[in-house]
């Protein structure tokens, strides 16, 4: 090929943009209707996407929205891959599920559950 092709399929850009190990892993995700395409669901992994298009799917425990920059003519690696989209996910805050997940070991550390259990209210004891 001499350039970059005008449009591509979209499991086959999610692959090229490594937010999937494999291309069937982007299929599944796409056919299973949780890809959107300009505000429009899609659910055939067949869809032709380009250049300007905003792409909203789920990875991990986040909601990415990404704008396509370029399709690209093969996976290559990361940082070639970076300049296919434009990151526009907003920032999520963590915050975490357990006392003390702040620490290395994210438990609470003895000393810790002593002095909460101090701090609690006894009741009528």
């Amino acid at each position: 090929m001499t350039g970059a092709p005008s449009k591509i399929r979209l499991d086959k850009w999610l692959w090229h943009a490594r937010f999937f190990k494999t291309r069937t892993l982007a299929a599944k995700l796409v056919s299973g209707g949780h890809v959107r395409v300009n505000s429009n669901k899609v659910d055939k992994a067949a869809t032709k996407v380009g250049a300007g298009d905003t792409l909203t799917f789920p990875q991990g425990n986040q909601i990415r929205v990404v704008e396509i920059a370029a399709c690209g003519d093969r996976r290559g690696p990361a940082p070639e891959a970076q300049t296919l989209f434009i990151d526009k996910t907003p920032v999520q805050l963590v915050k975490p599920k357990t006392p003390g997940a702040d620490r290395v070991g994210g438990r609470p550390t003895k000393k810790d559950r002593r002095s909460l259990d101090l701090s609690r209210d006894r009741g009528l004891e």
